[in-house]
């Protein structure tokens, strides 16, 4: 690929909801430009963009893919992303790379789930958008349906800029509302035509509709326009051009990414309308002092990393926007986020997984460096001279936490360095070692995320695991006060061993730490021996009496007890002592406790009633809920975490993928009996095994 100058690039993001033919669109766009010599299908495995073995085998998206393309003395970064949730960590970063989103819709579907999200995330980064009404030969296809719903959701700011010739079946082509002709497709190959005389009316309103949305852009094009007097082709295409980079307004296009049918015509737009990467400003943080610092293209270097691959054959590749000044091959580059100092090999594109040496990235185009030791996603790279540090990527907060096993014994060392080099690619893929229940536990966006990264797990790095819900750290306590007697006595010859304690049990309120206090006299019990009762207490706490679990929230008195001159040593001591816990936790009416947690759930206000109803069946006790604007609302609860593991694929159920949630620790409390007898017979059944 040639070498391009900023005024000649253009960085596009496809977006979209999950199956509206993201990667087909990026396909075709590629074949048209001559990046790859045939149409590529995602159902047969053979798209460009989706080459992860693990899209083959769903045939969806799960990466963003890079995917240069040459069109009219253009070079265009297309930035194919995924649909799903699970996989937003890709979104939003690829959204931090471009200068406009192409947001796609399916002409049957039209505005979904992930469209609201991705417009939203394209919008908090004021974002140009342009979208594509895809699949205009599908079945129940309807292009003003979809652009009506666009307007319905997203306001008054949706623009045709096309119209369909015909849809489902009929669909042949498209009328270009600037030039005001028609494109005919047949045989595949497009002819310019005269506007069908049916459709002339239609066109004409469109056009009024256009041209309107060109003038509000300009006010010197605008108050011509109120007075009456018409735009010229130049004051149209300059008002164009500004209303999209300012993002007054959304315009609309229309095609079917698998009959290549109006792709041509996108990319003459995208070549057309979209602004130029010259144009771009950044604003960072100078790290000296931190003031604010922008950053133009004549400005000294300076770039964003907004992903990062891990292979355990070619190694850490990080994809890089170049925000200001020149980037060439073996340079070194200043980490301005960690302080730290890289250098970097040879400079190369990526179209899918082929890569295409580059001798010079200029301001605004994106390139890829191999094997940066020290840099991760989201890092800023400048001339140290002149130092800026970007806002980090923004992601969701984890919503979906399992715990992981290896399925192999001889696997437990390589899955540490394994899930480091997944999350150094993975911004939304974290993982812990649960200090108490001694699982792994590895966090995430669903259950697709975390499936897939197993799947990752054992294709890259050789590791096949297991993933089951974590372990409940519940604990033990008990109700009402107790007085107990613990004896340990055995004659073995020779020495024996002889301890005897008294101990008083009483509850404390929620929270308290531990407390024991030494209460004998008179020597009862000798003082060298006292240390040993108190660590033989905490010992017998640790293991639990009923189910297992951490007793908490109990006083133990030392009363009384006896010695033997020759006999008693420490470790009797702590024998009795445990002893004396066991059978007096049993007589305390025990109770099990379970973590309960605070949640916070927001979700558009139609489905606040039901999201209520479910928290309900969950045990969860209602704290309130308010209106947040924008049709969304707050729900606040206080739920068990036993029932909130899998919350995040209830939610989406109940929601369409509309809410989002989150769950911070709040206190524990006493688990219903029915639920406790069944989690002491449970411990109960385990036991026996294990003694068998």
């Amino acid at each position: 690929m040639k070498e391009y100058k900023s005024d000649r690039i253009k960085n596009v993001g496809i977006v979209a909801h999950g199956g509206a033919g993201k990667s087909s669109l990026a396909e075709a766009m590629l074949f048209n430009a001559g990046a790859v010599t045939r149409l590529g299908r995602v159902d047969d495995g053979t798209a460009t963009t989706d080459f992860e073995p693990e899209e083959v085998k769903r045939k969806v998206s799960i990466s963003a893919a890079l995917a240069p393309c040459e069109w009219k003395d253009f070079k265009i970064n297309v930035v194919d992303t995924p649909g799903y949730s699970d996989f937003v960590a890709e979104v939003k970063g690829a959204l931090r790379a471009v200068d406009a989103a192409l947001i796609v819709l399916c002409a049957a579907s039209g505005v979904e789930v992930e469209t609201e999200k991705v417009w939203k995330y394209a919008a908090d980064q004021k974002l140009p958008r342009i979208a594509f009404v895809n699949k205009m030969d599908r079945e129940n296809a309807d292009f003003d349906a979809a652009v009506e719903g666009m307007k319905a959701t997203f306001g008054g700011s949706v623009v045709p800029m096309q119209l369909p010739i015909g849809s489902q079946d009929s669909f042949t082509g498209i009328v270009d509302l600037v030039s005001m002709k028609a494109v005919i497709y047949k045989g595949g190959k497009a002819t310019e035509a005269e506007i069908p005389d049916d459709m002339k009316d239609s066109a004409e309103l469109a056009r009024m509709s256009m041209i309107e949305a060109a003038a509000e852009a300009d006010d010197d094009a605008l108050a011509k326009y109120l007075e009456g007097e018409e735009l010229t082709d130049e004051e149209i295409f300059s008002g164009l051009v500004k209303g999209i980079a300012d993002a007054r307004f959304v315009p609309v296009f229309c095609g079917s990414a698998t009959k290549n049918i109006g792709i041509a015509e996108l990319l003459n737009a995208i070549a057309k309308y979209a602004p130029n990467a010259e144009k771009a400003v950044a604003t960072g943080i100078n790290p000296k002092n931190d003031e604010a610092v922008t950053r133009g293209c004549s400005d000294p270097f300076s770039a964003l990393v907004f992903k990062t691959t891990a292979d355990p054959f070619v190694g850490r590749l990080s994809f890089i926007r170049v925000f200001s000044g020149t980037l060439k091959p073996d340079s070194m580059l200043y980490n301005a986020t960690k302080d730290k100092t890289e250098r970097i090999g040879n400079l190369f594109t990526m179209r899918g997984k082929t890569q295409d040496a580059m001798t010079v990235a200029h301001c605004g185009d994106i390139v890829v460096v191999a094997k940066m030791a020290e840099t991760g996603t989201g890092d800023t790279l400048c001339d140290k001279e002149k130092p800026v540090v970007y806002a980090p990527i923004s992601y969701p907060g984890l919503m979906f936490t399992m715990c992981l096993e290896p399925k192999n014994k001889g696997d437990e060392d390589k899955i540490g360095n394994a899930l480091h080099r997944l999350a150094d690619e993975d911004p939304t893929l974290k993982f812990k070692k649960d200090a108490e229940t001694s699982q792994l536990l590895v966090s995430g966006m669903g259950d697709l995320h975390l499936a897939i990264m197993g799947e990752r797990l054992k294709r890259k790095f050789g590791v096949e695991v297991k993933l089951s819900d974590p372990k409940i750290a519940y604990r033990e306590t008990i109700r009402t006060g107790v007085k107990v007697e613990g004896k340990h006595k055995k004659q073995t010859g020779g020495h024996g061993q002889y301890g005897h304690v008294w101990l008083q049990l009483d509850p404390l309120p929620s929270g308290s730490p531990f407390e024991f206090v030494d209460a004998t006299f008179g020597g009862s019990v000798p003082k060298q021996f006292i240390p040993a009762v108190e660590k033989g207490v905490r010992e017998a706490f640790a293991k639990g009496v009923i189910a297992g679990y951490p007793l908490v929230d109990i006083k133990v008195t030392l009363t009384d007890g006896s010695y033997h001159d020759v006999d008693s040593s420490e470790m009797s001591f702590k024998v009795a002592s445990a002893l004396a816990i066991r059978k007096g936790v049993v007589q305390a009416k025990p109770i099990l406790l379970e973590p309960i947690y605070s949640v916070e759930v927001t979700v558009p206000e139609s489905y606040m009633g039901d999201i209520i109803g479910d928290l309900n069946g969950k045990r969860g006790r209602i704290l309130g809920m308010e209106p947040i604007g924008g049709g969304l609302g707050i729900v606040r609860a206080m739920a068990p975490m036993s029932e909130m593991f899998r919350y995040a694929i209830d939610l989406r159920s109940i929601t369409q993928g509309r809410g989002s949630f989150s769950m911070v620790f709040n206190n524990y409390a006493e688990v219903p009996q029915r639920q406790a007898d069944a989690i002491i017979e449970a411990y109960k059944k385990e036991k026996q095994d294990d003694e068998d």
